[in-house]
Order: structure tokens, then sequence, then C-alpha cells
């Protein structure tokens, strides 16, 4: 009877959770008898599943499981994407009408099914991640909780463990990376702060993705996260590891920490060259970076626009302070 009962209590938590998400979702509830049997034991991460139906394309299935799932605004999500707040409005307007309008069915895939869904988990997971490591720790807690049970889910696939262990190894030097309201940059971070059990947590989830033959855009991130604690940095290495992930996902932003390794490398002209030709206007880190390029190259006055630009665009309050901290020691030099 004690089994029966919590087997009907379990039952009820998920029918309100699928009658929820549904509602949210704007598309007519499905009863399925296969929802009480399913191979995914984190009924979160089942939920994350459902909705990235392979129907939509990766962007729309990312953008709206994040808006229904993830606890992120539409504004939050447009940042994440790189695009203005109306563009990812109508994206997920026109995502939600196409569910409606060709009856996707909203229910947990079978096993076989879950490998064309992986793409667009792991982007909602690790989009989930970049939010909270901007500030709202309870987001990254919960993309690495989701990166766990998925690993556990799926053990044999690579990118899996390449994403759990870039969110470890960052993860680890929360409790460093902000001192009295201000980001501290890597190179200053107190190490004592680290926490090392997850670096070695982090270290090892990379060993079994590269074990596993790895060489997707998470295996080379989480190879880049754990280069970058070691000390000193081989920059080198780095600049070649981002060109080989930029060339694996033709991202700017990649191409952008491509530039920053190049300088730190001590190839200042280099990287400007590779940050001016970037199209990314609307990224603050673009011209918080391209206002570093030109300090060090003592063009002071083009520095102070670059800095006042980011100031204009940046959303967490201690990457301002750190932003106006930077101009005003610019304003000292000049």
């Amino acid at each position: 009877m004690t089994t029966a009962r919590n087997r009907a209590l379990d039952r009820i938590r998920r029918e309100r959770t699928l009658a929820a998400k549904t509602k949210l979702l704007e598309v007519s509830r499905q009863t399925d008898d296969d929802m009480d049997e399913t191979t995914i034991p984190d009924e979160r991460l089942e939920l994350v599943f459902t909705c990235c139906h392979p129907a939509l394309g990766l962007d729309a299935q990312v953008a709206l499981t994040l808006r229904t799932l993830g606890g992120l605004t539409t504004d939050e999500i447009a940042r994440a994407f790189l695009v203005p707040d109306e563009t990812m409005a109508k994206r997920l307007v026109r995502a939600k009408r196409k569910i409606k309008a060709s009856g996707i069915p909203f229910r947990v895939p079978p096993p076989e099914l879950l490998p064309d869904r992986l793409a667009a988990v792991l982007a909602v997971v690790y989009l989930i991640f970049n939010e909270g490591y901007g500030g709202r720790s309870e987001l990254a807690t919960e993309a690495t909780r989701l990166g766990r049970a998925l690993a556990e889910l799926m053990p044999d696939e690579p990118e899996v463990h390449g994403l759990v262990a870039l969110m470890l190894v960052n993860d680890a030097r929360s409790e460093a990376r902000v001192a009295d309201g201000v980001v501290v940059l890597l190179a200053d971070q107190d190490r004592s702060l680290w926490d090392q059990g997850q670096i070695a947590a982090g270290r090892i989830a990379l060993e079994r993705a590269l074990a596993l033959g790895g060489r997707g855009p998470y295996v080379v991130q989480a190879e880049l996260a754990a280069l970058h604690i070691e000390d000193p940095p081989d920059w080198r290495r780095l600049a070649a590891l981002y060109g080989e992930l930029a060339a694996l996902t033709g991202s700017s932003v990649v191409e952008l920490n491509r530039a920053a390794a190049l300088a730190e490398a001590g190839d200042v002209e280099a990287a400007l060259t590779v940050v001016e030709g970037l199209e990314l206007d609307r990224y603050h880190y673009l011209h918080a970076t391209h206002a570093e390029l030109l300090r060090r190259l003592d063009r002071v006055e083009d520095a102070r626009v670059a800095y006042e630009r980011a100031l204009d665009l940046v959303q967490s309050e201690a990457e301002r302070r750190f932003l106006e901290r930077r101009l005003a020691e610019l304003h000292d030099e000049g």
C-alpha cells in the first residue's frame, strides 16, 4: 500500500507539472500512457527533452525551452543569442504558433530518439549556466545539476561529460570572481577561494570525455577552462584551441576569446585586427576587449570611447563597476 500511495503521488505531481508546462507552451494537452514509464530519472531534465522537439529549428528549441523551463526572461534570452529583445520575442511567438498549428506532441521522447535532441538540450543547459555565471548563482547550480543528471542518463556521450567538466571548472571559481562588488580578473583571483574538489571533479569529467574520443565544442571548451587555471597559462596553446573551437562553431564570440589569448601571448596588434573584424556591436565584452587592446597600444582616447560603449551594454553590476574602474584608470593615464 505504501508503494501504491507513493506511485499515485508521483503520478499526480507529474500530471500537474505536465499541465502547467503545456499551458505555458499553449499547446493542447495530450495524455500518453508512456508518460508513466520513462528512461529519464530527473523530472526537470525530462521536460527539457520534451520541449526540444526537432520539428522546430535548433534556435527555436533552445529559446522556447529557456523561456518555459529555464527561468530566463525574453530579454535575458535575447542577450544570450546576441539579438534585440523584439527579435527574440517574435521568435518565441512563431515557435509557439508552429507547435499549435502542427500539433507537435508534448511528450517525452523514447530512448532511441534522445540523441536527436541532445544538441538542443546541451545548448539549453549551457545557456542557463552562462546566465547563472553572470551573477545568478542559483541558475549555475541548477545547470550543473542538470548536466550531471544528463551524464548519468547518457554516459557514453563525450559532449555531455565535456559540458559537465566546463561547468564544474568554471563554477569552482565563483567565490573568487567578485570582491567588494567588482569582478576580479582570473589572474588576480584569490586561488585559496577556489573549490579544488570541484576542479578535480571537472578534470575527471574532462578525462572521461577525452577517453570517449570527444573533440566537439563542449569538450574543447572544457579543455580551455582547465588550461586557463594553470599557473601560468600557456597562451599560445589557448589561442590555438580557440582557433579549433572557432572552426567547429563559426562563433564570433570564440574569435573574440582567441583575440584575447593572442594579446596575452604578446601579439596585441594581431588581436586588435581580429577584434575590429567582428560584428558583435551588442556584446559588451567585444567593446571591453577592444578598449583593453587600445589601452595597451596607448590609444587612450579610442579606448575611452570603447569602454563607454561597453558600459552602455553591460547588465551585471559587478562587471559595470569593473568597467567603471578601468575607465577611471584610463582617465588617470590620460
